[in-house]
Formats: C-alpha cells, sequence, structure tokens
C-alpha cells in the first residue's frame, strides 16, 4: 500500500502571530515555520501504518514556496520515504491546492491519501473534501482512528453525537483529526538521513494546472484586546453589572 500525505507550511502554533502595519496580511518576516500540526498527525499515522507492515511507502506532498522544503524534510526525517514540492510563489487558495493535488493523485496512483483536516492558519477544513470529489475518491473526514482491513479503510470519525465508523474502498482520502495520534520527534541521525532522501520539485505548469484566484483579501485585522476581569462582592453587584454595564440580561 502506498501512503500519500499532504504537508503544509504554516506559522508556528507557539508563535504570536503578527498582522501588518498597512493591515494587507500576516507579517511572515523573521517568523519560525513549521508543519501544519494536523498534517504532522497525518505523517506520524501514514509512518505508523508503515512500521506495522501495512504500507510499503509513504510519499509527502507539499504545495507552496522553495522554503517548503524544510517541511518536507521535516517529514522525510520522521519517516516518510520521498517528498514532493509543488513550487509556487502564489497564494493558493484550497480549490487550486485541490486541483493540483488531484494531478498529483493521477500521478502517484496511491492507496490512501492522509491529509491534516484543517491548516491552523486558513482554517477552511475544505481541501480534503474537494480532493476527494476532484479524483472521485470516498472520502472521511475528522478521523480518531484509522484500520486497514484489506481493500478498505475503517475510519472512526467523530461526529456530534459521539463517535461515527465508515468503511471506505481504497484509494480513499482521509482526514485526521486531533486526536489520532501524538506526532514523534525527529531524531538527530533520522534528520540526517533526511538529507539524503529524494525529494522531486514541480510547478503547476508540469502538472497542467491553471492556478485561478476567486477570491481577494481586503484586510487582516488582529483580535481585540480582553478587558481584565473584576470581582464582585456579591450576587446583588453582580446582577447589577450584567444588566447595567455589560447589558446581557
Amino acid at each position: 500500500m502506498k501512503v500519500l500525505v499532504t504537508v503544509k507550511r504554516v506559522i508556528d502554533y507557539n508563535v504570536k502571530v503578527r498582522v501588518k502595519s498597512d493591515n494587507t496580511d500576516v507579517d511572515l518576516n523573521n517568523v519560525k515555520m513549521a508543519i501544519n500540526p494536523f498534517c504532522e498527525i497525518a505523517v506520524e499515522e501514514a509512518v505508523r501504518l508503515k512500521e506495522s507492515g501495512q504500507a510499503s511507502e509513504v510519499v509527502v506532498v507539499s504545495l507552496g514556496p522553495q522554503a517548503a522544503q524544510e517541511q518536507l524534510r521535516t517529514a522525510l526525517a520522521l519517516g516518510a520515504d520521498r517528498a514532493i514540492l509543488v513550487q509556487s510563489d502564489e497564494s493558493l487558495e484550497s480549490l487550486s491546492v485541490a486541483k493540483l493535488l488531484a494531478r498529483v493523485v493521477e500521478k502517484e496512483q496511491p492507496d490512501l491519501v492522509l491529509m491534516g483536516k484543517q491548516a491552523i492558519d486558513s482554517d477552511n477544513n475544505q481541501t480534503g473534501q474537494m480532493l476527494a470529489a476532484l479524483a472521485g475518491l470516498g472520502q472521511g473526514t475528522f478521523a480518531s482512528e484509522v484500520k486497514i482491513d484489506g481493500n478498505q479503510v475503517q475510519v472512526t470519525r467523530e461526529v456530534d453525537g459521539g463517535l461515527q465508523t465508515v468503511a471506505l474502498n481504497t484509494p480513499a482520502v482521509v482526514t485526521v483529526d486531533l486526536r489520532l495520534n501524538e506526532p514523534r520527534y525527529a531524531s538527530l541521525p533520522n534528520i540526517m538521513k533526511a538529507k539524503r532522501k529524494p525529494l522531486e520539485t514541480m510547478t503547476p505548469e508540469d502538472l497542467d494546472v491553471e492556478v485561478k484566484t476567486h477570491t481577494r483579501l481586503l484586510k487582516v485585522e488582529a483580535p481585540a484586546e480582553r478587558t481584565a476581569g473584576i470581582k464582585v462582592a456579591d450576587v446583588a453587584e453582580l446582577v447589577e453589572k450584567l444588566k447595567n454595564e455589560a447589558k446581557v440580561i
């Protein structure tokens, strides 16, 4: 079984995001970048499938600038076998990403595509579903457990009422949730080995995909600062402030 895993380059989740002074976008200058946490969970699941003998090859793919090679090398150090970078300096929308990934899927013919359920920068939760539709594959979203059973993938997914298990015929697309696993840390020997693993670079033109923009970013603002909380002496004062100051009752 070949497993294809998507990896997105995002601002490290430990970093406080800054907005440009002109409010045109997020400031990325001298900011630490990392693998999207949900994508990292997808990489870990693929590596575990390989370690258990259920997967024969793990291929990671990313779309973005040349600097995204750094995140691909990290994924290789975590246990992936080879990497693909679809290089583009343009801001790629979910639909464009899905179209490019559909071409990669057509080229690679994986048995299973693992993706993070969403990216922590755009927070769209769209690409996996769009890819499944464009590629004509079954999909399981928000996976908290993935089991391989012959030519089927059993996905336990989180829904409002609890857990739901669906069976998908391979090839299939699965988007993973936070509770699926806990990603490992890359060891120094594996980081060194990752430098020698193959990394193929291609462009949207190589995949015969025209990147189009359907939306326009108008403005980016930091969230409003929270005001400090206060202590009240009794219930009567609490009710009075809720009524007259907060105006919620």
